[in-house]
């Protein structure tokens, strides 16, 4: 590895050189086309659908595969991030998700097979938890928040499937899988290039399950396991489950669902990084709060089914807003508060349960239609959860970590996440 210069490391001022704008840039382009690859099922939903015939149910399983397993495979990427570095872990993936997403071509005719296929198409949604550490560890704790926002513009990604996607399906319905398997196999050769570990970052040596026991152990880990859970879990649910919810209910053509559904996805990719550079001028956790509040609201409101011009579109993109700036203000609460050894474990479990939380709403969704023919019920729910954790992060996480842009010590032990020191 090159050694860094501190000009390009950055300065004791707390400004961010060269070399950490390049490898945000270049992670952060990563997790776009990695994103969009997660996220190829859901727009071709409708069309799927229409060839395989499938129940409401049925289609929530088909999107819903790949961010289970994108969720939970973020647990041990991370692991493997934090040992061998997003040097080598950011270009190995994106290469790998490749082959899913050629698979996808023959298998698009049959469901079990595209089922099969999820599962490893799941692969593309765990590049989150490489991109995470390494921004980290290059930027100063003052403006880690707005760079880990700037990363999570990369879930845009799933805007970009959700427009583009049905729309080159219709000029040949191999061509979007073509394009962007050819994306990432250019990408993957740039990222080896343009990517690089910050020298001096702590490798752990201790085995991989030792590690993620540990991070394990940690309350906080949990704490905001559950928080982004909800924002964004949210924003995995809508952004899965969005199409079929318009298609559904509001009687939208695939295109046009796909097209509003990549509207919503690109309200939170604007928000995201709002919520990380909120939360280095407040505490993230009342950024978190707030955020969260406003999502309860609106998911009461959206419940009454509105007419979709203008209500229900304000409501959503409103929504979006909300989810989009709670998903970045819980991370930059993970950067304040977790070593820095420590941050691809903790990441892969806080990114594992937040893409859990976008698994089970789209199944929710589908189960309740089939049942009662009405989504009122699972917005009923949404605004049950985002409430719990606006009330959670302001009356309990308020007290975790230091002051804004206070350096933390990597070797500082958990008992900072059960509240402020007593005066000696």
């Amino acid at each position: 590895m090159r050694e860094v210069s501190g000009a390009d490391s950055g300065d004791g001022a707390g400004r961010a050189g060269p070399a950490a704008w390049r490898n945000l840039l270049t992670a952060t382009a990563g997790f776009t086309l990695t994103f969009w690859a997660w996220s190829l099922v859901a727009p071709l939903a409708g069309d799927l659908d229409e060839r395989l015939h499938m129940t409401s149910f049925a289609q929530s399983v088909l999107v819903a595969v790949p961010v289970l397993v994108g969720s939970l495979g973020r647990v041990p990427v991370g692991a493997l991030t934090d040992r061998y570095g997003a040097r080598l872990m950011f270009p190995l993936v994106s290469a790998l998700t490749i082959v899913p997403v050629l698979l996808l071509i023959p298998a698009r005719s049959h469901y079990l097979a595209l089922i099969l296929v999820g599962f490893v198409l799941g692969l593309g949604g765990t590049t989150f938890a490489i991109g995470v550490p390494l921004v980290n560890s290059w930027f100063p704790p003052a403006r880690r928040g707005a760079a880990l926002g700037v990363f999570g513009m990369g879930m845009g990604g799933v805007a970009l499937s959700g427009y583009f996607t049905p729309r080159l399906y219709r000029h040949g319905e191999s061509l979007p899988f073509l394009l962007l398997a050819l994306a990432l196999a250019v990408y993957a050769v740039l990222a080896a290039v343009l990517i690089t570990d910050r020298p001096g970052r702590p490798v752990p040596s201790t085995p991989l399950t030792d590690r993620l026991a540990a991070a394990g152990r940690l309350r906080v880990t949990w704490e905001l396991s559950a928080l982004y859970a909800i924002g964004f879990g949210g924003i995995v649910a809508f952004g899965v489950y969005l199409p079929t919810y318009l298609k559904t209910w509001y009687d939208l053509g695939p295109t046009d669902a796909g097209t509003r559904a990549a509207g919503f996805a690109l309200v939170t990719v604007v928000f995201r990084p709002v919520g990380g550079w909120l939360s280095d001028r407040v505490h993230p956790a009342v950024v978190t709060a707030w955020a969260l509040g406003l999502v309860a609201v609106l998911a009461v409101l959206q419940s009454f089914d509105p007419v979709l011009v203008p209500t229900a579109t304000v409501l959503l993109l409103a929504t979006a807003a909300g989810l989009g700036t709670a998903s970045g203000s819980v991370f930059a609460l993970v950067a304040r508060v977790t070593p820095q050894g420590q941050v691809g474990s903790v990441t892969g479990i806080v990114g594992a349960m937040g893409g859990l939380g976008g698994f089970v709403p789209p199944l929710v969704m589908g189960a309740v239609y089939s049942a009662k023919d009405s989504y009122s019920i699972a917005f009923m729910l949404l605004s049950d959860l985002a409430l719990a954790g606006c009330v959670y992060a302001y009356g309990r996480m308020r007290t975790a970590g230091a002051a804004p842009g206070s350096p933390r010590p990597a070797a500082e032990a958990p008992r900072v996440f059960t509240g402020p020191k007593p005066r000696r």
